[in-house]
């Protein structure tokens, strides 16, 4: 077996001679030299920095929920406002990192119509493994939103069913407090009977129209908690039903991956098997040519022999 050489010194020596003829000054000659050292690094392209920038903006996503998670989460530290106003900033970064995710798929997609060629086939293999990868790009970015996206999802979970937690006390604090009132409105006879000799007729009359409209407004009061706790509840299982329809989705997406890589895999089939019969047909060919010249030569030999005898 042969030894193998190391010529890049060689090669260095060659490329150093060559700028000294050229007449290249001391500093492109060290600038050249210095490019064996140090190579340059490769120029990303737009699909590359947008899905980078992408990237960074679910890491800054994320950082986001984590520093703001016990001022969403903890009702003491901060106001409904504040809180309503983390979830409005959350919402909106969610969007535009969706809306970049989209635009990537829009490319690959462009990219994809543009590299097909006759019959739909793709023209290139390379062209088909790099639209591959972009797919893979794509949905791991699409990973990473989901798993920021269900971090808060479960934030809002909590903060609405503390929100339940504390509104059930208070409805049946109202009850009791509505019981009490109706049993205290309500004396015996013979106090009644004290009162009416006491007070005066108009003071009663006043006093009775002021206990009904007490009444309408605990019974209203009473109707507006139902109904914000049935809004809450129905809140929760909104945000339980959009973590579950995004889990859904997250596994449709590796579906649709597992899909076209078969697809992938099925046009690269196709292409052999094209290949395959292209050269069935050259050798059927040959041996159709071979065959004839074969009995042509058989038959003119046994035409010599039986003119020879």
């Amino acid at each position: 077996m042969a030894r193998i050489r190391d010529r890049t010194e060689d090669f260095k020596d060659v490329v150093r001679h060559t700028a000294v003829s050229l007449g290249y000054d001391e500093s492109k000659l060290a600038a050249i030299m210095a490019s064996f050292i140090i190579h340059k690094p490769r120029e990303r392209s737009s699909f590359a920095k947008a899905a980078l920038k992408t990237l960074e903006s679910i890491g800054a996503l994320e950082q986001f929920i984590l520093n703001h998670r016990k001022d969403y989460v903890e009702m003491h530290r901060t106001s409904a406002q504040e809180r309503d106003s983390i979830e409005h900033e959350v919402t909106a970064f969610i969007k535009t990192c969706k809306e970049k995710i989209d635009i990537l798929q829009n490319s690959i997609n462009d990219d994809e119509a543009n590299s097909k060629g006759w019959l739909g086939l793709k023209e290139d293999s390379s062209s088909a493994d790099t639209i591959a990868h972009k797919h893979g790009v794509v949905l791991i970015l699409s990973e990473k939103l989901h798993s920021v996206t269900a971090q808060f999802d479960q934030m809002r979970a909590i903060r609405f069913q503390d929100a339940i937690n504390r509104a059930m006390p208070r409805r049946k604090l109202k009850r009791e407090t509505v019981s009490k009132y109706a049993d205290t409105s309500n004396p015996n006879k013979s106090d009644m009977r004290e009162l009416d000799e006491i007070q005066p007729e108009p003071l009663t009359v006043q006093q009775q129209l002021l206990d009904d409209e007490t009444r309408a407004l605990q019974v209203e009061l009473t109707s507006l908690l139902d109904a914000v706790q049935q809004t809450e509840t129905k809140m929760v299982e909104m945000s339980a039903l959009n973590h579950l329809m995004s889990t859904h989705i997250l596994h449709q997406a590796k579906q649709i991956e597992h899909l076209y890589e078969q697809a992938v895999e099925a046009t690269k089939n196709v292409e052999l098997g094209n290949k395959e019969l292209s050269q069935a047909i050259r050798r059927n060919t040959s041996s159709r040519t071979f065959l004839l010249l074969f009995l042509f030569v058989l038959t003119f030999s046994i035409l010599f022999l039986d003119w020879y005898s």
